[in-house]
């Protein structure tokens, strides 16, 4: 009897366990069978809101004038008159190149326009003897000319008087003789007269090549005088020493001569802008005077005002006149914003007259259009292809349509794919097709299909796109519960 006593009891605890087991199962099952069904989702109220399209891009801030300074001319710098950071104005001197060897070129420059003048004085007095010349010869051959013509009436009086045996042989040769005299003597005047209207037009060759020897003397002597002016380096707009890229004793290659060496800048940091790179998708959106808001990275929390000031009308990966053919490379245009010197007037205290340097970094949110109507979470909005059924449906056709009928078909593909939202109706959901318009980072603009007040489903995203179907039964949570969202790429994820 002892030995059985034990033994009933562990099989009497061994039946109360499996009955607790049973009634635990049956409870379960039960609560199963009373837990409402339908996919668990947010929900959230159709709403009207204003939303401000943004092209977001970052880059670096740098003066909108800033002038890159290097000498004309080549040589050592012997004086250096300001450093980083200074203030300047126009014209004030900033550094000086020895003027040694451009002073000698000058001096030398001086003796040619004075060698040229002496030629030139050559030239007119040689020019000045031969007009004199000629008027003498012009003389002589009017002197010579009026006794050819005696010569010739004597000779032909003695002529007749020969004929007539009035005079003798030997003076009728005399007479012969004489006329001969005569005509060479005017040929001989001609002659004379000639080289010296010949050496004239010389002369007065000479003094035209001597004019224009001086001219080009003085044009080489302003020239040697501009680049001996050029030694000394000065400013050509007022601004700061944003930037010194030389020292004192220091050789610079001037700008005569080839690209130069920069020896320093000058910018107005008054006046600042940002200059970003935004994509090919997004620079039409882009227009001037759009509003933007800037982060800089140097000042955390903070928001600047500014505007769009230039938009590049070339993509920033052009050269030369060139692009890159390889359609793997992102192609990105520049983009301006001129800061707004009232956003940050609060941070000019304590003697800072300059909040910004050249070369921060900085993110810009451009607003490029603004809309005022209904709206919805981005993540309510999905696209579903209507296009599966038809493919299924029409796969032998597909398979023999002709290559000439390519085109419309796509353009069918895509009237099929639709843009639809889920709208709660008691504890189910029906499919809404709407049109969209501009979206911000949270919510859409819906231009058509819903009204204000109507409740849409919002989550989660894997419901959204995958799970709902039209007359799908829901179950409301809280929108905290069962799903989040991805901070990166701003969809909601279901949680597990």
């Amino acid at each position: 009897m002892a030995s059985q006593q034990p033994k009933r009891k562990k099989r009497t605890l061994l039946y109360v366990l499996i009955g607790v087991f049973v009634l635990l199962i049956a409870a379960a099952v039960y609560k199963a069978k009373q837990k409402p069904k339908g996919e668990e989702v947010t929900v959230e109220k159709v709403e009207k809101r204003t939303i401000k399209e943004t092209v977001s891009a970052s880059g670096k801030i740098f003066p909108e004038t800033e002038v890159k300074i290097s000498s004309d001319v080549s040589g050592e710098i012997i004086a250096l008159y300001v450093k980083e950071g200074d203030s300047v104005t126009a014209g004030q001197i900033l550094a000086k190149i020895r003027p040694d060897e451009y002073q000698s070129a000058l001096e030398q420059g001086q003796a040619s326009v004075g060698t040229a003048r002496s030629q030139r004085e050559i030239s007119s007095s040689n020019a000045q003897g031969s007009s004199a010349q000629i008027e003498q010869l012009k003389a002589d051959r009017q002197r010579v000319l009026a006794q050819l013509d005696v010569a010739r009436s004597t000779h032909q009086r003695n002529e007749k008087l020969y004929k007539d045996g009035v005079i003798s042989a030997s003076e009728f040769e005399t007479s012969q003789s004489n006329l001969k005299s005569a005509e060479s003597a005017v040929a001989g005047s001609e002659a004379s007269l000639r080289s010296a209207e010949s050496n004239y037009s010389s002369a007065k060759a000479g003094i035209q090549a001597s004019e224009f020897g001086i001219n080009s003397a003085n044009a080489r002597l302003k020239e040697l005088r501009t680049s001996l002016q050029k030694t000394i380096v000065t400013a050509p707009v007022s601004g700061i020493i944003s930037k010194l890229n030389v020292e004192k004793g220091e050789r610079v290659v001037g700008t005569l001569q080839m690209a130069g060496t920069e020896m320093m800048r000058v910018a107005n940091l008054r006046s600042m802008e940002v200059q970003v790179e935004v994509s090919e998708n997004d620079i039409l959106k882009v227009s001037l005077n759009d509003e933007v808001d800037i982060e800089v990275d140097a000042y955390l929390g903070r928001k600047f005002k500014g505007r769009v000031s230039e938009i590049a009308n070339s993509a920033s990966n052009v050269i030369s006149g060139s692009a890159t053919l390889n359609t793997d490379q992102v192609t990105n245009f520049v983009i301006k914003i001129r800061m707004d010197p009232a956003s940050y007037a609060d941070l000019l205290t304590d003697g800072r007259r300059y909040p910004f340097r050249p070369g921060m970094s900085a993110s810009v949110d451009v607003f490029t259009h603004t809309a005022e109507g209904l709206t919805v979470p981005i993540i309510s909005v999905t696209a579903r292809d209507d296009k599966k059924e038809e493919d299924t449906k029409n796969k032998k056709e597909e398979d023999e349509k002709p290559a000439s009928a390519e085109a419309s078909a796509s353009k069918k593909d895509k009237d099929l794919i639709k843009e639809i939202v889920f709208v709660m109706s008691g504890d189910t959901v029906g499919i809404r097709e709407v049109k969209t318009g501009i979206q911000d980072n949270d919510y859409i603009e819906i231009v058509s299909g819903l009204q204000e007040g109507e409740m849409v489903v919002t989550g989660p995203y894997s419901a959204i796109a995958r799970k709902l179907k039209g007359g799908s039964q829901i179950k409301i949570v809280d929108k905290n519960k069962g799903d989040a969202t991805d901070k990166k790429s701003g969809v909601k994820v279901e949680i597990d």
